[in-house]
């Protein structure tokens, strides 16, 4: 395609006087094209429009997008892309992935109204004195309101569930209210699973945020711009608060951050020009929305690798998992006296809570089928295929499980194999005879229905127990 410069070029040379001949002399391009750009300057056509190319990769752009998003490379997009069955070179797919991230030095400014969000994150201090006064790894939580860019911090020494809530809590109650928007990073405390399209949130944080009545918005992975006011108050704070201070013990320094944080919230903001605290009273504090009035109730949360037993070990004692979650990590819910099991956010069972220690909590319905030969689904399977055969077929079905509780299940497939060879009138008439005889064993019938004995009238006044059939 002709360049918009020769295009530009062919253009200035025309207004100039040049006719076509010895434009194209000049420029060594074909008469003909340069007569086709002449006839669009006297259009009145500045630029040359490039038609739309649809790229092969379309129908595939959110799944690659997903996966830029998961930071996978090139290469390896390419190599999902073909175990897909999607055969294309690699330097396509580098060239799509190239426009579809454009310049990656380029961010974009976020701006929302008073009451509306707040960025979230916590930040890494180095060691910090705890109550016991010993040395301990430390984190700051930082909550700004992205509005009025009012802060509040808080030193924790651990990132759990329990602790990132508790940090909400304290900080929507400094601000006197809560927000439409939390605004998170990817943290374990809140968000299992980061995906592009639909995260899956950790279940107790999930219910907090429905508690307060707020929605969580996590960032897109590896972009910090995202969250790029709570970013900067961590590092204020590791400047401002962490550096060049020392603190004799727990309770000094948490004295001391409340007495900075009050002044630092005066401060005139490098951004809004105005004291976050002043801006926040004046236009933010009457848009947030009141506090619940009922305390957040925590429940006991973890999560358990589910055994080959189909079992999950929750504090001495077991509760069982459906098997198609063996080896898999499940989330656990503790309550009062109730135990939810979760798998990527979804409630799979709930079990009431064992009353002792050491105690099994088992439905049997969590085993494949096959693996139990008590069970109830297997009786009634095997049942409904005795009871096909006919009544005597059943009968012998009820004695069996009844004289062989443990090892039913292989006399019962036996006879049910002889329909391979025999009809299921010759079958019930053979567990007939050998009900009789009191002989409820599989060689017996598969004996009568070879010998054709079944045929023979049974002697009622013969004892059962007898040998002679």
């Amino acid at each position: 395609m002709l360049g918009m410069v020769m295009y530009t070029t062919i253009k200035t040379l025309w207004e100039q006087g040049c006719n076509k001949s010895s434009i194209a002399k000049l420029t060594k391009l074909d008469w003909k094209t340069v007569d086709k750009v002449v006839k669009l300057v006297k259009q009145g056509i500045n630029e040359i429009i490039k038609k739309p190319h649809p790229s092969v990769l379309d129908p595939h752009k959110e799944h690659i997008l997903e996966w830029l998003e998961n930071d996978l490379s090139g290469v390896r997009i390419h190599e999902k892309l073909a175990e897909q069955g999607i055969k294309i070179s690699y330097s396509c797919i580098k060239h799509y992935i190239t426009n579809l991230k454009g310049q990656n030095n380029i961010c974009v400014r976020f701006h929302t109204g008073p009451g509306v969000e707040v960025q979230v994150d916590f930040g890494y201090i180095g060691y910090q004195l705890d109550e016991q006064g010993k040395l301990r790894k430390a984190w700051v939580f930082n909550m700004r309101l992205c509005f009025s860019r009012l802060d509040y911090y808080e030193i924790v020494f651990n990132q759990t569930v329990e602790t990132f809530i508790k940090c909400h809590i304290n900080a929507f109650e400094y601000f006197g209210g809560v927000v439409e928007v939390v605004k998170i990073d990817n943290l374990k405390s809140a968000i299992i699973e980061a995906n592009f399209f639909e995260p899956i949130y950790q279940r107790q944080y999930l219910k907090f945020a429905q508690h307060y009545g707020f929605n969580c918005v996590p960032c897109r992975i590896k972009h910090p711009e995202e969250k790029g006011k709570t970013e900067s108050g961590i590092k204020f704070f590791k400047s401002n608060f962490i550096k060049g201070r020392k603190f004799n013990n727990y309770i000094d320094r948490n004295t001391t951050l409340k007495c900075w944080l009050e002044k630092i919230n005066y401060r005139i903001h490098g951004t809004t020009r105005k004291p976050p605290r002043e801006l926040f009273e004046l236009q933010e504090k009457f848009c947030l929305k009141k506090l619940p009035t009922e305390k957040f109730k925590f429940s006991t949360i973890g999560v358990r690798l589910v055994g080959k037993d189909c079992h999950v070990y929750i504090n001495y004692s077991y509760y069982s998992v459906p098997f198609k979650y063996c080896g898999k990590n499940v989330e656990i819910e503790i309550e009062e006296n109730i135990v939810k099991i979760y798998y990527e956010g979804k409630q799979i069972v709930i079990h009431q809570k064992a009353t002792d220690k050491g105690q099994f909590i088992t439905q049997e319905s969590h085993y494949p089928a096959f693996k139990l030969i008590t069970s109830k689904t297997n009786k009634l399977y095997y049942q409904e295929k005795m009871i096909a055969i006919g009544n005597h077929a059943a009968e012998f079905l009820s004695l069996a499980i009844k004289e062989q509780p443990y090892h039913w299940l292989n006399t019962i497939k036996g006879i049910l194999s002889l329909n391979k060879i025999y009809t299921s009138e010759i079958i019930n008439q053979s567990c007939q005879r050998a009900i009789a005889y009191n002989a409820i064993s599989y060689r017996v019938v598969k004996n009568i229905c070879d010998s054709g004995c079944y045929i023979l009238p049974i002697d009622l006044n013969h004892q059962r127990g007898e040998t002679t059939i």
